[in-house]
């Protein structure tokens, strides 16, 4: 049985599993199709994607727009991060426009972040290492890749917030060339 909460941000899905575990080790059922499609999305993923990262590496915030836009469904098999998305929807369903939102994911509680179409994403590895995994809903497309600054002013992630610190972040040349938020132009 999975559970489905609806998180403070409009469309954006917290599944957390049950785990059965015995002196064998544990079962998790990770995900119904049938169940995701009539409670979160009908539309069907189409490739998934797995990311092998150290303590301190910083992912994001990244996003394809208009008609490339891509939901994620978002796991940590290995290790910890806190895994952030900001609502960057033109429309926004809760009129939460340049917010984020933050959540712990790890390998202990099996959960996993549904992120809708329009949300920017990225990620702190928290643990020594972590593997991620997450499937999307629409293939890559770099021509429609937007990467805006995990530490721009306007959004205000607070990163350190999370025992690392900033000094010791990894992040990619792209990620630190990232956009601000006032200079992201949405599609219609």
């Amino acid at each position: 049985m999975i559970q489905y909460e609806e998180l403070t941000l409009a469309d954006v899905w917290l599944l957390t599993p049950q785990i059965h575990g015995d002196e064998r080790g544990s079962f998790t059922e990770v995900l119904r199709y049938p169940e995701f499609s009539e409670r979160v999305c009908t539309r069907p993923f189409v490739q998934e994607n797995e990311a092998f990262s150290t303590r301190g590496v910083l992912r994001g915030l990244h996003l394809q727009k208009g008609a490339d836009a891509q939901a994620k469904l978002v796991r940590c098999i290995k290790g910890a991060i806190v895994d952030v998305i900001v609502d960057l929807r033109h429309q926004s369903p809760s009129q939460s426009y340049g917010h984020y939102l933050a959540v712990r994911l790890d390998d202990q509680k099996k959960q996993q972040l549904y992120v809708p179409r329009g949300f920017a994403h990225g990620y702190l590895v928290l643990s020594e290492e972590a593997i991620v995994s997450y499937k999307v809903d629409n293939g890559y497309a770099p021509q429609s890749e937007v990467h805006i600054h995990p530490f721009d002013p306007i959004i205000g992630v607070n990163w350190s917030l999370y025992g690392i610190d900033q000094k010791d972040f990894i992040l990619s040349e792209r990620d630190l060339r990232g956009i601000s938020l006032s200079d992201y132009h949405i599609e219609d």
